[in-house]
């Protein structure tokens, strides 16, 4: 107890060993080698360990004959135990002196929510107290010290290919750091302990593994990478081809393989879970969630003007597909404007981070991400508090704003007067993808089903929070209290489907799919400085609890300043008066051409009709006795129009039987 701290000197680091390996070694040339340094980053769902181990022998090269390496070893958080016997076995607290001193205390650094949750069982069992450090300082700082003093710590990855790149240390700031544990963080760093958390999102890889553990009952993650390696995520996914057919793609300018809906094709398939391949599931899993974060990272980023995006995180893992995607994905979306960057020891940020505290390093500079989005949202006017649209404000006064169609997939468009619009952005994760994962996961074949479901279910069984991964007091440094969902479906620890009540799991999937619509269209709408956003779709009109959590999800996000207004199918479109149809509201001409109708708008739905939603549920309603007037026109109309498709339909089916007999008798004849 009467040794001195330990003394990190990171002077002359560099990688020893080969770049493509996992994790290699850090070679520390100049480091004391009877130092005894340990860093741990408790996650949600991995501890991650790095400690350090003087050289006993000489390396191939022979560089690696001095001083000593960075070691870099991760435990399952449910096997808390077997972490404590590793550190025990390998004497990484009392070989050679303290990790540190405290007040006379033995002392570790840590990272992470576990640093809080868990310091009393280091403590009892191993007799050392845990000198808990910020999450997000530490996973910034890790990521400065591997960009800026580690040669060959980035590279990009496309197509299968590896291409390390040169970071000028100099030149490395602003940049965006996207951090893909159990969820995603999304942070924005100006330069060594300045940063601000920007946003994050709920669905990352606990998401990821959690629905895999599910649906294929795979043990591991890196079982299900491994799945995911041998599948066809084109078996369950819905792509423009299945809409359109390939001649009108080509006619139309379209890319038939474009994905428009992750497991749209479960729907109308008559397969069962068993009846598909688990890797065919493992890869749909991949794709669907991976290209999400991209999306996502790329409207954060173009928010706040970075062209420079990294990606770090203990669910990357090297693995070519996940980082492919990405890569794909960010280039698609930024039409080439930026370039996905990975770092090795992506998983060990955090501990990487909590280990260079060792050394002295300038204050924290910590922005919460309450405060970067007042800042965001400050470039916009503001929405008038009522948020009410009337009549008297006229036709020109809402234009421009965003159209959200929700179909088997999202579309979202820039609606800037009377036939006059843009399709600015859409999304794989739609109606078809919460129907398509419900039918697997809970056996409903209707959307009706699902949510009558997911209203008897809770999804804090499933749902990892900020309070399961910090405790009772939650993260008020980024102002998330413990009640946050960290992770949806993060607390999956089961590979057993018939553990877990299909309730929890439909109120779970209904939770992460009207969140991220919600995020994505309010970045979408910040982006464009639109001001009103209208919601349309078979999946969300006439249903109250999508409607009510999309709502919600827009006033999180917004902190109140955005409109959000349904339109409902029949036509009938509540508080705004006299935009009765879709002409008047600026968008018929989406309509000229089927296949744009289909691809944009349109979505297969499987329930029958939807039921008409009551004025009073919409919205206050004024008694105006013209609208209730105008609103009866329509349903009589629509109700007319209804008979006529179906005497048309009828006479069609009666002229084919009429054709067929002809053509068998002129076949006779002959």
């Amino acid at each position: 107890m009467n040794s001195l701290p330990a003394k990190l000197d990171l002077t002359g680091a560099e990688i020893c060993g080969e770049l493509d390996e996992q994790n290699p070694p850090i070679h520390l040339p100049n480091q004391a080698s009877d130092a005894s340094l340990l860093a741990l980053d408790i996650g949600g769902t991995l501890i991650k360990i790095v400690y350090f181990k003087e050289n006993k022998e000489e390396g191939k090269n022979g560089n690696c004959a001095v001083g000593g390496k960075l070691r870099f070893v991760k435990f399952e958080r449910r096997r808390l135990d077997e972490c404590l016997e590793f550190i025990q076995s390998k004497k990484l607290i009392y070989r050679n002196g303290a990790t540190g001193l405290h007040k006379g205390h033995v002392t570790i650094k840590a990272s992470g929510g576990g640093a809080y949750k868990f310091a009393d069982i280091f403590r009892d069992k191993l007799g050392v107290y845990l000198d808990k450090l910020d999450e997000m300082e530490s996973v910034v700082a890790g990521a400065n010290f591997l960009l800026q003093r580690i040669k060959d710590a980035a590279f990009t990855h496309l197509n299968g290919k590896r291409a390390p790149i040169d970071i000028n240390p100099k030149n490395l700031f602003p940049y965006l750091l996207v951090n893909i544990g159990s969820g995603v963080s999304i942070i924005k760093v100006t330069g060594n302990r300045k940063f601000e958390r920007v946003t994050g999102t709920q669905i990352g890889g606990g998401t990821m593994f959690g629905l895999a553990k599910l649906l294929t009952g795979c043990m591991s993650y890196n079982e299900f990478l491994k799945l995911s390696q041998k599948g066809d995520n084109v078996v369950l996914d819905l792509i423009v081809r299945d809409i359109c057919g390939e001649l009108v793609c080509q006619k139309q300018g379209l890319s038939a393989s474009t994905l428009a809906s992750s497991f749209g094709k479960v729907i109308t398939s008559k397969k069962t879970l068993a009846d598909f391949k688990k890797e065919d599931i493992a890869a749909t899993l991949l794709s669907a969630f991976t290209y999400n974060i991209a999306q996502i990272s790329f409207l954060v980023a173009s928010l706040l003007g970075l062209r420079r995006v990294f990606f770090g995180g203990s669910y990357i893992r090297g693995h070519m597909s996940t980082m492919d995607n990405i890569a794909y994905a960010l280039d698609f979306w930024s039409k080439g404007q930026m370039q996905a960057v990975f770092l090795q020891h992506e998983g060990f940020l955090g501990a990487v981070g909590a280990l260079t505290s060792y050394e002295k390093l300038e204050s924290n500079n910590f922005t919460s991400s309450e405060e970067l989005f007042e800042q965001v949202s400050s470039q916009e006017p503001s929405v008038p508090v009522d948020g009410k649209v009337t009549a008297e404000n006229g036709d020109h006064n809402i234009f421009p704003y965003l159209l959200v169609n929700i179909g088997s997939g999202v579309s979202m468009i820039e609606v800037i007067g009377k036939g006059k619009f843009e399709r600015i952005i859409g999304s794989h994760l739609g109606g078809g993808t919460i129907l398509g994962l419900a039918r697997l996961l809970t056996g409903v074949s209707s959307y009706e089903q699902f949510l009558e479901l997911s209203q008897r279910g809770n999804n804090l069984s499933v749902d990892l929070t900020v309070g399961d991964i910090y405790g009772e007091h939650g993260y008020p440094k980024i102002g998330l209290p413990a009640t946050t969902t960290a992770s949806s479906f993060g607390k999956v620890n089961s590979n057993k489907l018939s553990e877990y009540r299909p309730e929890d799991l439909a109120a779970a999937l209904l939770n992460l799919f009207t969140y991220n619509v919600g995020q994505i269209a309010y970045f979408v709408a910040n982006l464009s400085g639109l001001k009103r956003i209208f919601f349309r779709g078979a999946y969300v009109c006439g249903h109250e609890k999508t409607m009510e959590k999309i709502s919600k999800s827009l006033k999180y996000w917004s902190k109140g300043q955005v409109q959000t207004t349904f339109l409902c199918h029949e036509g009938f479109l509540g508080t705004l008066g006299a935009f009765w149809s879709y002409e008047n509201m600026g968008i018929d001409g989406l309509a000229e051409h089927e296949v744009i109708r289909e691809v944009l708008l349109g979505a297969p739905y499987t329930g029958g009709q939807f039921p008409s939603i009551p004025p009073t549920e919409q919205c206050d309603s004024d008694n105006n006795s013209d609208l209730k007037l105008e609103a009866e026109k329509l349903r009589k109309e629509n109700t007319l129009l209804k008979e006529e498709i179906e005497r048309l339909r009828s006479e069609n089916e009666q002229l084919t039987i009429k054709l067929t007999s002809q053509s068998n008798g002129n076949l006779k004849l002959h």
